[in-house]
């Protein structure tokens, strides 16, 4: 959980390169989006060792959580994997954001192919050859992760991009509040959506069959996820019969579900582009957290309509959502803002 909390965060910090260097690139201001690039390494460089100690003392946190003492000891050692981890990300996220702002798509999706095999490969080699357990599989993962970073910047440094990339400047170190500010209020706006998720599947943890509760609730949230994903895999599965129901008399409502996901992301993506990230915070807090779990918890609870509750309260946020964010883009003048 740390580590999902913190890997949302570094998400949402990111995408305040995604903005700046859209709107640069937009602007026809191309040497611009080199400097924005490295305010941003600059800037979430600097969060990551900040939220490092976070993993070093992972075990004393989690005790202090209230964790059993079993799964704190073991978190410890695994927790400090994702170190090295983190500052690739923080490299790779914000480089693919770069990349993608001049419309270079295809080459971070090979880059992601290749560290996609990568680390397959050592995966099987370290754990399965080696026996090296769960240590195996977390340095395998932190390679595959670096090898796509020194693909990213061989790709950034090596001349493929000459009007966005002129080396590093000194002015980089300056005017870096508004990366500041727009990276915070990304990391609030990507947090306050994802976390919604995972409070509502904590709470249905609470209901009367638990475990069917939780396994149908993920499967739909797995299911609703199918336009991001390239392969759904085992999770949307179930052998068991009482979960597979309460997942069929769920349908009604994830079609309309899929509906708003053909939409809410667009919207979304729309107002992050013109940076309007603070904005799209405060409608995520009321939206998810003052309708959306309120709602979910009286008509799952109160109105014991359970695992079909949780779900009416989770379209509620995102319709509610989707309203406001509409408004904003239809009363925003694109031309102002070009």
């Amino acid at each position: 959980m740390i580590i999902i909390i913190i890997h949302e965060w570094k998400i949402g910090m990111s995408s305040a390169t995604e903005t700046l260097c859209g709107q640069a690139f937009g602007a026809g201001h191309h040497h611009m989006m080199g400097i924005y690039l490295q305010r941003s390494w600059i800037v979430d460089g600097i969060t990551a060792t900040i939220l490092a100690p976070v993993f070093i003392f992972a075990t004393p946190i989690l005790r202090l959580l209230g964790q059993e003492e079993e799964l704190a000891v073991a978190a410890g050692p695994i927790s400090l994997w994702f170190i090295p981890m983190i500052y690739s990300f923080v490299v790779s996220m914000t480089i693919s954001m770069f990349l993608q702002a001049q419309l270079k798509n295809l080459i971070v999706g090979w880059l992601s192919m290749a560290a996609f095999v990568v680390h397959v490969s050592l995966s099987w080699i370290f754990v399965n050859k080696f026996k090296w357990g769960v240590n195996g599989a977390m340095a395998a993962m932190n390679m595959s992760g670096w090898i796509m970073v020194m693909g990213q910047l061989v790709y950034v440094f090596g001349g493929w991009c000459p009007n966005t990339w002129r080396g590093f400047s000194k002015a980089a170190f300056f005017d870096l509040l508004p990366v500041v500010k727009l990276s915070i209020s990304s990391g609030v706006m990507i947090c306050l959506e994802l976390w919604y998720y995972s409070i509502l599947v904590l709470m249905a943890g609470y209901m009367k069959n638990a475990t069917v509760a939780i396994a149908a609730f993920s499967i739909c949230l797995n299911i609703n996820a199918w336009e991001f994903m390239v392969c759904l895999g085992f999770l949307v599965a179930a052998c068991d019969e009482e979960v597979a129901e309460t997942v069929s008399s769920l349908s009604i409502f994830f079609a309309f579900a899929i509906l708003l996901n053909s939409v809410q992301p667009v919207l979304s993506g729309i107002a992050t582009g013109a940076g309007l990230q603070s904005i799209v915070a405060y409608v995520n807090l009321g939206c998810y957290y003052i309708i959306g779990i309120p709602m979910g918890i009286l008509v799952g609870y109160i109105a014991d309509l359970q695992v079909k509750g949780l779900w009416i309260g989770l379209m509620s946020g995102v319709v509610m959502q989707s309203l406001i964010l509409g408004w904003f883009v239809w009363k925003t003048d694109w031309d102002e803002q070009v």
